[in-house]
């Protein structure tokens, strides 16, 4: 496996679960990490936790990742002040609680699919040039079950959004492998993550503690990042082993 120790890492959406616990993972190993995220708040208390833990923070960017001037800026700074991006990981997402045909809304399938799919383009754009230059680089999307498993659960914004960034991940590897960077779409079920707190059906806390932690797909971000740069997996699916969507099939009834 990999020595992280001085990488440099760039996680999108680092405030809170499993951005969050990514950062915290590559921290521990050593890695110079860059938290965005567009709440100042969340990205401290995440700064904080490393700090405590011994970690380095090489930064701090307020960032909406569905703008691509902001991007294009944040990238810039982050890479004329640390250096090359060595691992990125595209965490930033979103849904809404009205997510179904008949009551998502125009703004908010734009808002989903700016912030899901054009944010994944606009970072890796942003590291892509000098990934090529150095010849490494490794990029981890975070799309989910959603990604691989057509959902009524999660609406057709956020399942549309998924895919593509499964289909972006794939075609990253097709044509960036010759120069050495790599691509994985991690693929979670049901996380306990504050998304959860979007769901049209409030989720009780047993339910929640029965699904995968972000400390876990944090595990994962640092599994996949740690692997020798010759190997890659390309889409990694993982979830919840008292699966809710199996469970149904047990006569668990429908989930919300």
């Amino acid at each position: 496996m990999q020595d992280l120790t001085g990488k440099l890492a760039w996680i999108t959406g680092a405030g809170t679960g499993i951005g969050a616990a990514g950062a915290e993972k590559l921290a521990a190993a050593g890695c110079r990490v860059v938290l965005s995220g567009r709440r100042p708040e969340p990205l401290q208390e995440t700064a904080d936790n490393i700090a405590k833990a011994g970690g380095t923070i090489a930064g701090i960017e307020l960032l909406d990742v569905a703008d691509r001037e902001q991007v294009a800026a944040a990238g810039a700074k982050i890479q004329a002040d640390h250096g090359t991006v060595d691992i990125l990981v595209n965490n930033a997402g979103i849904n809404v609680p009205k997510r179904h045909w008949p009551e998502v809304s125009h703004d908010d399938w734009d808002a989903i699919i700016q912030i899901d799919v054009n944010g994944v383009f606009y970072c890796t754009q942003a590291v892509l040039p000098a990934m090529r230059a150095q010849k490494s680089g490794t990029i981890l999307n975070i799309s989910s079950w959603a990604g691989v498993h057509v959902s009524f659960l999660t609406g057709p914004a956020y399942t549309a959004a998924k895919h593509a960034v499964c289909a972006m991940t794939e075609s990253l590897n097709m044509e960036e492998c010759v120069n050495g960077i790599r691509a994985t779409a991690i693929c979670p079920g049901e996380v306990s993550t504050p998304i959860m707190d979007k769901r049209p059906v409030p989720i009780a806390d047993d339910v929640r503690a029965q699904m995968s932690q972000p400390d876990e797909l944090g595990e994962t971000i640092l599994f996949c990042a740690r692997l020798p740069q010759r190997t890659v997996i390309n889409q990694l699916v993982i979830g919840p082993t008292w699966n809710r969507g199996y469970v149904a099939h047990h006569g668990g009834g429908a989930i919300g």
